[in-house]
């Protein structure tokens, strides 16, 4: 096993990951680093052989962690990096901070980042997928991002340096997102909390919320949905193309896709990743068939398979 910096925060090797998920999948990892603060990170970073390999984890609730485990030093941001602070219109969140307590706290203060209320996961994810819904997007109002780079050196960069696009940005490779600062449009804090309180019933209503899931499984298709310009369309979904293909409900070993939206994959019991990620691709696959279309995952896929 390869030596590691010491660190004032928490390295633990050989660490199972799919506790740390909302799918509850997934082998180990060679190393879970939890830093204490920035500064701990940095000096950790900047002494870890270049070689290598790292993995910024959020808490999982976009992620699929196959069952092989990650050969990798997982980070993951605790309590040092999930303050909120708020100047004027502008919202500064820790890349732990999640999403949800960033939108009511936003709204406390009169400020609008509602659409980030039924967004699961926290701000770094967030930021990295530019996570959007109801027609916003974290596009619409990032200002900049602090980041510490893979040689351990802080920098921020301004929103237009992500180049965020439909779920995809643009960071530099290793880049671990420590924090972000949005401005935010102003509201009354009443009407604020109104239409949180009415996303979060029109969510429970049509997701399958209280089922283990990583939100939507695919992306809605390029070219018929919201890619953050002005002038797209919204003409097509990928539940409605995956119904098409029959595959509502669809089952593999313990994963579903759910029957209450089919655009989300859930651990209906006992699914491995390779369950999961096997039914995704079937998916996929009968779609194709079916209308010629081929879905892009929006769940991110990452480490090794089981060993034979």
């Amino acid at each position: 096993m390869i030596d590691l910096p010491l660190s004032r925060g928490t390295l633990t090797p050989n660490r199972p990951l799919a506790e740390l998920t909302w799918l509850r999948v997934g082998g180990p990892a060679d190393w879970l680093f939890q830093p204490a603060d920035e500064a701990d990170l940095c000096a950790f970073l900047a002494a870890l052989d270049p070689a290598v390999p790292i993995f910024p984890m959020g808490v999982g609730s976009n992620l699929i962690v196959r069952d092989g485990g990650l050969r990798a030093v997982v980070i993951r941001l605790g309590r040092g990096f999930n303050g909120i602070e708020i100047a004027g219109d502008c919202v500064t969140a820790g890349a732990a901070a999640l999403d949800a307590h960033v939108a009511r706290r936003a709204a406390e203060a009169g400020l609008d980042l509602t659409f980030l209320r039924t967004i699961p996961g926290s701000i770094g994810g967030a930021v990295r997928m530019n996570a959007g819904c109801y027609g916003s997007y974290v596009a619409d109002v990032l200002e900049s991002v602090r980041i510490v780079t893979r040689a351990g050196q802080v920098e921020t960069l301004p929103a237009s340096a992500l180049n965020l696009r439909y779920r995809q940005s643009d960071l530099p490779d290793g880049a671990v997102i420590v924090s972000a600062t949005f401005r935010a449009p102003q509201g009354l804090p009443e009407a604020l909390e109104t239409r949180m309180a009415e996303q979060i019933a029109k969510r429970d209503a049509s997701q399958p919320t209280k089922d283990r899931s990583a939100g939507s499984t695919f992306r809605n298709p390029v070219g018929y949905s919201s890619t953050g310009r002005a002038d797209d369309s919204h003409e097509l979904k990928a539940w409605k193309v995956i119904d098409e293909a029959g595959m509502r409900g669809a089952r593999l070993g313990g994963a579903q896709m759910s029957e209450m939206h089919s655009n989300f994959l859930i651990n209906a019991g006992g699914a491995t990743a390779a369950d999961l990620e096997g039914l995704g691709e079937l998916v996929r696959k009968k779609v194709f068939q079916n209308s010629g279309i081929t879905l892009e995952w929006e769940i991110m896929r990452v480490g090794e398979p089981a060993a034979e």
